[in-house]
């Protein structure tokens, strides 16, 4: 079992990168906020250590989406419908482009992952295949769908 001491400090650390990735699946602040709890407390009890911050920071992105996912398929989720305003809940700051993240957020799950990750998070696709267990050519060919997508919604380039 880990330290508060080290719980804390990954907290500090990761505490926006898993708010921001569990938004993006779960579209609610709530169920944000219990997979943000759920995170934390199995980092708490994972005794393995990491090779470096780099894997602890994929172990965390990975956690956190597998958790969402688990919360998805639960019976209540799937048969409840919650409104909450997205804007509001995914940035404390008001976004420059509503419209581009409006957009993104409309994305099939898979494709709003692979974009967030990539120009939010700063991986390469190679990276992201490793992060989210596909193939390199599934996140190329997810990524240019998300950017077809994406340019016939926002109608440019």
């Amino acid at each position: 079992m880990r330290s508060e001491w080290e719980v804390n400090q990954a907290v500090d650390k990761y505490a926006n990168l898993i708010t921001r990735i569990c938004f993006l699946y779960l579209k609610n602040e709530a169920d944000t906020q219990n997979v943000f709890q759920s995170v934390f407390l199995k980092y708490l009890k994972y005794n393995k250590s990491f090779e470096s911050d780099e894997h602890e920071k994929a172990w965390f992105i990975r956690v956190s989406i597998n958790t969402c996912k688990d919360v998805l398929k639960n019976f209540f989720h799937s048969h409840t419908v919650s409104l909450d305003k997205v804007e509001s809940a995914f940035m404390t700051e008001p976004p420059q482009h509503p419209e581009v993240l409006e957009a993104v957020l409309s994305l099939p799950q898979n494709y709003r992952t692979v974009i967030y990750l990539y120009y939010y998070e700063g991986y390469k696709e190679t990276e992201i295949a490793d992060i989210l267990r596909k193939k390199v050519n599934t996140i190329y060919t997810w990524m240019y769908q998300a950017k077809q997508i994406l340019k016939k919604q926002l109608g440019g380039e």
